[in-house]
């Protein structure tokens, strides 16, 4: 209907006539009588001469977000709107994303207060409920063993740096130590000890969070800490066991100074026995042993505040179950209790009737420090179990967004694939690398050396029909599909890698070689240097033949491919904006397709200009003759015959042809 129509009319069959009604006046075209494919399938064709139903604009994208609705008022079809103008000028929408955007603009109108509805949303959004569908209540372990073990396995990025926390308890014990209990024995020797070990420790396990430059192995060591759980959770408690134990055994050897020194107001006779030279104070003998003991140990109540701080430390260690946090918790408290009620019961007492001389307290300092102590574990237990709670809802969000991104990541590595796909892998990264392009640029690219073949199977018309047996047509097309295929799998070898598809139209096969922006020649260079992809154009045209000839076994079919070359230079660029294509103009490519269209199946039509370069090469041509080419006139046109076993080179100027063709016209 096209090729049969004239210049600025529309030409349309009967049968189309049939459905579009009363909404056109149309004329007869007499298109059968131009066109002999219309003739035979008894066709008539008509024009359209006026358009009878009026024209009624579709609302604009502006007018429907303003509320406004089309009026009489509205420019008629000849005379586009501004708005016509504008949105020609910007970027289309697709109907289906034009009615999202419609909706979406009516929803913001109908609510002003959209974007606080959705911060709102996101601040009320709650992991909880989440968590406790997926976590057991009690332990808050993910009821997926998979999830849980991932959990597990999941490293925090500044967890082994909370383990120096330990050791840095301890040494503010050991300072706080030394300056309230200098003579408490000789526990400050033990505390300095457990910091050396602690801090050697805690520095295998902070090494890899910290970007110090440290020794491989302290790297190494850190990473198995890390990444092996149940060692991660025996390094950890194992570092407040030992500051437990250093306390603990300081606190046992408070009443045992090396060097038991009497008070001021205490001398030691002859006999062994004290003797107080303050007589205001009458002491019995069996309390002498408690002031001693309040001289050497004064501040007992501390070692409950130094436990308290190993408590704190132990808070903080993260990727550790608050369950097993907990029980170390217990066990070091339920010692520091012990502790405080039997051993250093004579010492909190001593140091609270020392200190408070005639008040008497209802509640003794072991039994009020004791209780003080429970309390602030159980809350921070409590806490425990909290911070806990959070981090498994943050990893369940996390877990959740990552595995979006990578949902994403792959959406984008099958949009980047399609992309390739269609357009050519430099013109690709021209739309898709850094520098993103605005869609209103045009691309496009000139080239001077460029071969460009069509290949096309001529008997595929007569094999191509829409019966039942066919399917209608689809094992038609299905077959048509296997071969292309084919053609386009010989694109992946290597060799073939400066040969780009440009497209297919119908059963011909269009593609061109030397597009390759980073081909780097000069005008000096020799001819099988300039033109080598010309050459691998000619190797892919022979190996498409080898390929459809494999299918024709395989399908007992018997087509034949009808091919032409030329080169030449060329425009390329990219087309369109929803659907864009990759394509190539000029003179070059219309020859080309003038060679395979005035060219005879089974053979590859040239021309003169590229049989001189090609002979370069060692192919051999066999004289067709002139034939007359649209546009162009009558041109002088080779055969390829092969490629010959013995390559002369040549200078072009005299040919030696195979065989030359008697009949110019044919």
């Amino acid at each position: 209907m096209e090729s049969s129509g004239k210049p600025g009319r529309v030409h349309i069959s009967n049968k189309t006539l049939q459905y579009i009604g009363d909404e056109f006046e149309v004329e007869p075209a007499y298109g059968e009588k131009r066109e002999d494919a219309l003739r035979a399938a008894g066709l008539k064709t008509y024009f359209i001469s006026k358009v009878l139903m009026p024209y009624k604009p579709r609302p604009s994208l502006q007018s429907m977000k303003n509320g406004t609705k089309s009026s009489s008022s509205q420019p008629s079809r000849d005379v586009p709107s501004e708005n016509t103008m504008a949105s020609r000028d910007s970027t289309t929408l697709s109907t289906v994303e034009e009615t999202k955007v419609l909706k979406n603009l009516q929803e913001a109108n109908a609510d002003s207060s959209f974007k606080s509805k959705l911060q709102k949303e996101l601040v009320n959004r709650d992991g909880r409920k989440d968590l406790f569908s997926q976590t057991n209540l009690l332990t808050l372990f993910f009821r997926e063993s998979k999830i849980e073990d991932a959990f597990r396995q999941h490293r925090e990025t500044f967890s082994g740096a909370a383990t120096t926390a330990v050791p840095l308890v301890i040494l503010l014990i050991t300072l706080a130590r030394f300056l309230l209990l200098p003579r408490a024995g000789g526990g400050v020797v033990i505390l300095l000890v457990g910091v050396v070990l602690l801090t050697s420790m805690a520095s295998v396990s902070a090494a890899r969070s910290f970007p110090l430059r440290v020794c491989n192995a302290l790297l190494t060591a850190s990473d198995r800490v890390h990444t092996t759980v149940g060692l991660r959770v025996t390094w950890f408690t194992t570092l407040v066991i030992f500051a437990a134990a250093a306390n603990t055994l300081d606190m046992y050897l408070c009443d045992k100074p090396l060097h038991r020194l009497p008070p001021d107001n205490i001398s030691i006779t002859s006999t062994g026995t004290p003797a107080i030279h303050n007589q205001s104070i009458i002491m019995e003998s069996e309390s002498i042993s408690e002031l001693l003991q309040a001289q050497m140990c004064p501040h007992p109540a501390y070692y409950s505040y130094f436990t308290l701080l190993i408590l704190l430390a132990t808070s903080l260690l993260a990727q550790v179950s608050y369950l097993i946090k907990s029980a170390v918790m217990i066990g070091v408290v339920g010692v520091q209790c012990a502790m405080n009620l039997i051993v250093m019961r004579p010492a909190l007492e001593s140091a609270d009737d020392w200190i408070n001389f005639d008040i008497h307290r209802m509640i003794k300092d072991h039994i009020s420090l004791s209780v003080e102590l429970c309390l602030i574990t159980l809350l921070l237990i409590v806490l425990n179990r909290q911070t806990e709670k959070t981090s498994r809802v943050l990893y369940l969000w996390r877990r959740e967004v990552e595995e979006q991104r990578e949902r994403a990541a792959d959406i984008r590595q099958r949009n980047e694939a399609l992309v390739y796909n269609i357009l050519p892998q430099h013109v690709a990264t021209h739309f898709m690398g850094i520098r993103r392009k605005k869609h209103e640029e045009l691309y496009s690219q000139s080239y001077d050396e460029i071969g460009v073949l069509f290949a096309s199977m001529p008997n595929f018309g007569d094999f191509y029909s829409e019966e039942s047996v066919n399917n209608q047509g689809l094992e038609c097309l299905r077959f048509l599909n296997e071969v292309i295929s084919d053609f386009d799998g010989l694109l992946e070898w290597p060799q073939f890698h400066d040969i780009i598809k440009i497209k297919t139209i119908g059963s011909t096969y269009m593609a061109a070689s030397g597009l390759n922006p980073s081909r780097q020649v000069r005008e000096d260079d020799p001819v099988k240097v300039r033109w080598a992809h010309l050459a691998l154009l000619v190797d892919f045209a022979f190996e498409l033949v080898r390929a459809l000839q494999s299918i024709n076994e395989q399908s007992f079919n018997h087509f034949v491919l009808r091919m032409g070359i030329n080169h030449g230079p060329i425009t390329a660029g990219v087309i369109g904006a929803r659907k864009p294509h990759y394509d190539i103009w000029g003179n070059t490519v219309n020859v080309a397709s003038r060679m395979e269209s005035t060219g005879k199946a089974g053979c590859i039509q040239v021309t003169e200009e590229t049989t001189k370069i090609l002979q370069h090469f060692g192919y051999v041509f066999e004289q067709r003759g002139l034939i007359a080419v649209k546009g162009k006139g009558e041109l002088m046109t080779y055969y390829l015959v092969g490629k010959a076993a013995n390559p002369q080179q040549v200078n072009g100027e005299s040919l030696d042809y195979s065989k030359a063709d008697d009949s110019a016209q044919t």
